[in-house]
């Protein structure tokens, strides 16, 4: 019997990041290390078709395939084979983004299953997919953010005139109008006037049931990485320059023309302000094994939170491996650190639940 951890990981999924999902998880299974990892990949079709290992394996075989198909799903529960798998692994990394994903539904799923699994947990996951949620815990943690109004689904079509007079007044045009559930700028638009803000609403409504309404902010686009659990460590600080004119999905995935300059063209005082504030919008949510966090930024000027992504992406191109690359920890050895987080917390939940019985 091989002595190598058994890693599940889990790709795909319902959402409109399922492209995003299968290129990180494409390299997560090839970057993490062999000498310690058998690989077994689990693949979630764009309709929730779930697929047993061998056939994700020749799924994945095509370079140029980008999706894992569209086969209708028949929730999990009808794919017996695959929860079989499932029970075989020893630790997860589940990296689908999105809804289904990394909203807390799929962490639940491996909670139940008594699997530890890399990221953040339930509460965290869905407090971090949720933008108005997440807003409310950086105001309990006194975490600076910019203005913004939650328009909910019974007034997508009809926004109130309070509604138009606090955008008017308080946000101003232009202005931000995306999904409150959602990642990867999926469904946002910027709306330059209460004329094209009914569409940008109805864009970000395709995506979610509630729509954030956020003032439009200036300086610098800053990123920094968190990694770790009880005890969570703060990379540099990075800058995206996008050539578009915010950091769109093409932006992120598909623009080589996007740059990221580190460390980033601001102060030493306002980078420390910004690892700062990351790890306390970390704690406010609750998160574990990694996250990244965005911020706008002026040298003397204010820093505002924009969100935290607790499942960034793992693309080669992505920001969140690539800022720990700057910290000198390279692919590989970022996945293996993320699985010893996991391992961690599951055993500490374990150490907790023995003496809770004694």
């Amino acid at each position: 019997m091989s002595d190598l951890q058994r890693l599940g990981v889990v790709i795909g999924g319902e959402s409109t990041e399922h492209e995003v999902s299968v290129s990180s998880g494409r390299s997560v299974m090839r970057e993490a290390d062999t000498d310690r990892f058998e690989v077994i990949p689990f693949g979630v079709t764009q309709h929730g078709a779930w697929l047993t290992p061998e056939e994700t394996n020749r799924r994945l075989a095509d370079p140029d395939a980008a999706t894992l198909g569209g086969d209708e799903g028949a929730g999990l529960l009808g794919y017996p084979e695959v929860l079989e798998a499932l029970r075989g692994v020893d630790v997860v990394f589940p990296i689908i983004h999105g809804t289904h994903g990394e909203d807390g539904t799929l962490q639940g799923l491996f909670e139940l299953s008594d699997l530890p699994y890399v990221g953040a947990g339930v509460a965290a996951s869905a407090v971090g997919m949720d933008k108005e949620l997440m807003r409310n815990a950086f105001a309990s943690a006194d975490i600076p953010q910019p203005p913004y109004l939650v328009l909910a689904d019974s007034e997508v079509d009809a926004p109130s005139e309070d509604a138009l007079t606090f955008i008017d007044q308080q946000l101003g045009y232009p202005c931000f109008v995306k999904p409150c559930n959602g990642g990867s700028s999926v469904g946002v638009s910027k709306a330059r006037s209460r004329e094209d803000f009914g569409e940008a609403v109805a864009v970000a409504a395709r995506h979610d049931r509630k729509v954030m309404v956020e003032q439009a902010m200036s300086g610098h686009e800053v990123e920094c990485a968190i990694l770790g659990n009880e005890d969570p460590a703060a990379s540099g600080v990075a800058e995206i320059l996008p050539e578009a004119e915010f950091y769109t999905y093409e932006a992120k995935y598909q623009d080589d023309a996007t740059r990221m300059i580190f460390p980033a063209a601001v102060n030493a005082a306002t980078i420390e302000r910004v690892r700062e504030l990351a790890l306390r919008a970390y704690r406010a949510v609750d998160c574990s094994g990694l996250a990244r966090v965005d911020f706008f930024a002026e040298d003397d000027g204010p820093v505002q939170i924009i969100e935290i992504n607790t499942l960034p992406g793992f693309t080669p191109i992505s920001q969140y491996p690539r800022l720990w690359q700057e910290e000198g920890i390279s692919y590989s050895e970022l996945i293996s650190r993320l699985v010893d987080l996991a391992l961690d917390r599951h055993a500490k939940q374990a150490r907790r639940e023995l003496r809770r019985e004694a």
